[in-house]
């Protein structure tokens, strides 16, 4: 019944993004044009510079699970990192309603060593300092860009999201303080311990699994490093933003390229389009439009003639295409590596099974 859910929103979210971006026949026109400026030559050199960039992005974003990792006693070597990382990376964003999540922890489970609730749990750490390093992004780049003009939505999206975010953290402070009584208490809020006493007895055991992912909040050089590779991490992903669309003639700042990839981190969030077709897109033209203003598919044009919808456009499938094969790509390659096999993958399709995590380290 979950699951069913979990596609019906993510199916929702596709028919609501698509209808949102499809363009009607003045906006076809427009983004034909756009795609006609395009010159070979320097948009080749936009490519390199991009997938250079991206090629950052996928390090760091990779190589900070480490930090989170070795608090709980696993160690996994640089190729197993990489190919665990690609695999599931790939799967986050072909796999709707964030499923994709639980590759991850699903691939590095290992009997005696570590639980998939344990690695869950590193996840959960990693998606939660995500989201407060985007809300400060997110914060300090729309108040920056604030006018008259500015969309109303705009400053309540800020404050939400950095509320949502800080109270996430708010919880992670108590799971990791008193974890009997964090653990008793959503058991009872959520009414499990209530309406079903057999399931509430086997979450608690993976909850506590879950809050022993937590670790790395008490291992200051871990945590340090952690939020190093993050901060790098999202850093290079805005400058690729600012790359590909200066390269794309959008007169885009450093500084609204940070507001547009903070505002499409925060929204896709939400439940997913499979791929994140249309919501991506559409996300990318409301980051956008944030710091160029309103965009429609007549007005406003760019100096030399172009409708700035259609260069919005093209820009909003550019950037979502190239990473959709960036991270397809790089995670194909990771299961044709030894690191990753098509067996484990269908045995990672469960997390149970699952054995109690011992606290020796994995290999």
């Amino acid at each position: 019944m979950k699951l069913a859910i979990n596609l019906g929103l993510s199916l929702l979210m596709l028919a609501a993004s698509l209808w949102m971006v499809w363009p009607n026949a003045h906006g076809q026109d427009a983004l034909g044009v756009a795609f006609d400026r395009l010159t070979f030559a320097d948009f080749a050199q936009t490519l390199v510079a991009y997938f250079a960039m991206l090629g950052v992005v996928h390090f760091c974003r990779a190589y900070r699970w480490t930090n989170l990792l070795a608090p709980i006693g696993v160690r996994l070597g640089l190729g197993r990192l990489m190919a665990v990382s690609s695999v599931g990376f790939m799967a986050i964003l072909v796999i709707p309603a964030r499923l994709g999540e639980l590759v991850r922890p699903a691939l590095i489970r290992q009997k005696g060593h570590v639980s998939a609730s344990a690695a869950l749990g590193t996840v959960a750490v990693e998606r939660i300092i995500d989201g407060l390093v985007v809300s400060i992004v997110v914060f300090v780049t729309f108040v920056t860009l604030k006018n008259d003009q500015s969309p109303g939505w705009m400053m309540p999206t800020a404050y939400i999201a950095s509320g949502l975010f800080g109270v996430c953290l708010i919880g992670l402070f108590f799971a990791l303080s008193w974890p009997n009584w964090t653990v008793r208490t959503f058991l009872k809020v959520s009414l499990l311990t209530t309406l079903a006493p057999r399931l509430a007895t086997r979450l608690e055991g993976k909850l506590h699994e879950l809050i022993r992912g937590f670790a790395v909040l008490r291992d200051k050089k871990n945590l340090f490093a952690f939020l190093a590779w993050t901060i790098a991490y999202w850093v290079a992903n805005g400058l690729s933003c600012w790359v590909l669309a200066r390269g794309m003639g959008l007169d885009t700042t450093v500084v609204g390229a940070f507001a547009l990839m903070g505002l499409v981190a925060v929204g896709i969030t939400l439940p997913n389009s499979p791929g994140m077709i249309g919501q991506y897109q559409w996300l990318t033209m409301l980051g956008v439009s944030l710091e160029l203003g309103a965009i429609t598919d007549v007005a406003p044009l760019h100096p030399d003639g172009t409708p700035v919808y259609g260069m919005v456009l093209a820009f909003a499938i550019f950037l979502h295409g190239l990473q959709v094969v960036w991270y397809v790509g790089a995670g194909l390659v990771a299961v044709a590596t030894p690191h990753v096999s098509f067996s484990e993958l269908w045995a990672a399709r469960k997390l149970d099974p699952e054995p109690v995590a011992g606290d020796a380290p994995a290999s």
